[in-house]
């Protein structure tokens, strides 16, 4: 069992963000796209795939940091980044833009480091919210061998006293102790929260409102204000709710990366905005929002995003279009 190492949860989150290198400088894409990749929901995959892009998460997991003061692998690079950045890209205009090109950045590196050859994956939530039958944990996306390990186990995991508890506890029920991430094999050095700890990933599986009709709902969005603010609903909306879905560190907006389902889940927001753009004439154009929590600016195509350890600088309108550069993808529904 991977249990908390107490030593390290005081240590500050200053050093996480003074390690973490400058901005690199924005560039513009101006290339056709050479191939289009077809993004598929985790069960359309076919088993292969599956057990491959586990394997690519895992080596991203084994491959060494860009910020190694900071970080024990790539894959924490991407954690990093989220963490240092958490209070620029959540709550404001370019929530969406930001994290559909990190987590096209996040495909891209399983593909170019690790050597997946297979879809990018994403969870459609609406399968699972739609099925009464059984608990959310008996799904396929945590499947013990062709998903991402079941429940964590009660009494396994304590969170810090500095790390404030979410209103539903049970969230953090314990350590994930089957499949590929399992507390044998998966150790988080980063959070929970802004900490640095050593820990294992918890999970607790429950099912919110994730069905097809309030998905439907929400796609209603008649603007792009609107439609950011109803994701962004944390009480309802399908951001928030996607990550209550999982529990445990998903459920913590700073240190939610530590578990690989954050990567399928905005994979299928990034869906969902996709289809919302395609519904009305100019949506690729449009875009709102504060540039800062509670700012009085609003958010401009020309906003440049920041990316630290993971590449350069985009504007928001750089990510607008899936299907050109630099993102050259598609779902297949």
């Amino acid at each position: 069992m991977v249990l908390l190492s107490v030593a390290v949860a005081s240590m500050c989150y200053f050093l996480l963000v003074m390690a973490l290198p400058s901005a690199l400088t924005s560039t513009s894409y101006k290339r056709r796209c050479s191939k289009i990749y077809v993004h598929k929901e985790w069960r359309d995959l076919t088993v292969k795939d599956r057990l491959a892009y586990i394997k690519a998460v895992k080596c991203l997991q084994a491959l060494p940091s860009s910020i190694p003061t900071i970080a024990r692998s790539r894959y924490e690079d991407f954690q990093a980044t989220h963490i240092d950045l958490t209070e620029r890209i959540h709550l404001v205009g370019h929530f969406l833009p930001w994290h559909r090109h990190q987590i096209n950045l996040y495909g891209k590196a399983l593909r170019k480091e690790c050597g997946y050859k297979g879809p990018i994956a994403f969870w459609d939530w609406t399968r699972d919210g739609d099925n009464a039958e059984g608990p959310l944990a008996q799904s396929p996306i945590f499947d013990d061998v062709t998903g991402f390990g079941g429940n964590g186990v009660p009494g396994t995991y304590t969170l810090p006293d500095d790390v404030s508890q979410t209103p539903e506890p049970y969230r953090y029920v314990g350590c994930v102790q089957t499949g590929p991430f399992r507390d044998s094999v998966y150790t988080v050095h980063l959070g929970p929260g802004k900490l640095k700890t050593d820990h294992c990933m918890v999970s607790a599986t429950w099912r919110p409102i994730l069905g097809t009709e309030n998905v439907r709902k929400q796609l209603a969005s008649r603007t792009f204000e609107e439609f950011r603010l109803v994701i962004d609903d944390m009480t309802n909306g399908i951001h928030g709710m996607g990550h209550a879905a999982v529990g445990g560190e998903m459920t913590n907006i700073y240190s939610a990366g530590a578990d690989p389902l954050f990567y399928l889940h905005h994979q299928n927001l990034d869906r969902m905005w996709w289809h919302w753009q395609q519904k009305g004439k100019d949506r690729l154009k449009e875009i709102s929002g504060p540039s800062t929590q509670n700012g009085n600016d609003t958010v401009t195509l020309d906003f440049e995003m920041d990316f630290p350890a993971l590449g350069l600088n985009v504007t928001v309108g750089e990510v607008m279009d899936i299907s050109k550069e630099p993102n050259c993808y598609t779902f297949d529904y």
